[in-house]
């Protein structure tokens, strides 16, 4: 494992980092995202779907998955509502996997059992208008490669 930290990110610097990195991302890339309320994951999500040519992302708090095309597939879940990692799998994430492309998920401290081994890890600290932490861990090879991409 690898992990980078930046400091004294501002939401502009947040949907930077989103945007850059997305021009790194890989068929079967999968990002997750840890942090509180309002610590700015979902606006991560967002600029990381622009940079892959994708518009009007939502947050899936409701839905749990919303599903776009753009470079790659990109599947967005938010498991803040769910429980265990059955639920996740009830919902499809099986079949997510197996379609590929890109995979962002929220809230991924409610189902860590079910995340794959190959990931990033993106924890966000700090909450409204304060300045973020943001800690990229690398979890295999080709996600490593990721974190070279914001160097």
């Amino acid at each position: 494992m690898e992990t980078v930290l930046l400091e004294n990110m501002r939401e502009q610097d947040t949907e930077a980092l989103g945007r850059n990195l997305a021009a790194a991302l890989f068929d079967g890339a999968f990002l997750a995202l840890y942090g509180g309320l309002g610590a700015g994951k979902t606006a991560f999500a967002r600029a990381l779907a622009e940079g892959l040519g994708i518009s009007g992302v939502v947050s899936p708090t409701f839905t749990i998955l919303r599903e776009y095309e753009g470079r790659l597939p990109f599947a967005h879940f938010d498991a803040y509502r769910l429980n265990s990692a059955r639920e996740l799998y009830d919902i499809g994430f099986e079949d997510s996997l197996a379609r590929g492309g890109v995979i962002v998920m929220e809230w991924c401290e409610n189902v860590t059992e079910a995340l794959p081994a190959g990931r990033l890890d993106i924890r966000i600290t700090g909450d409204g208008d304060a300045p973020r932490a943001i800690a990229l861990t690398a979890r295999g090879a080709r996600h490593k490669a990721l974190l070279e991409a914001i160097r």
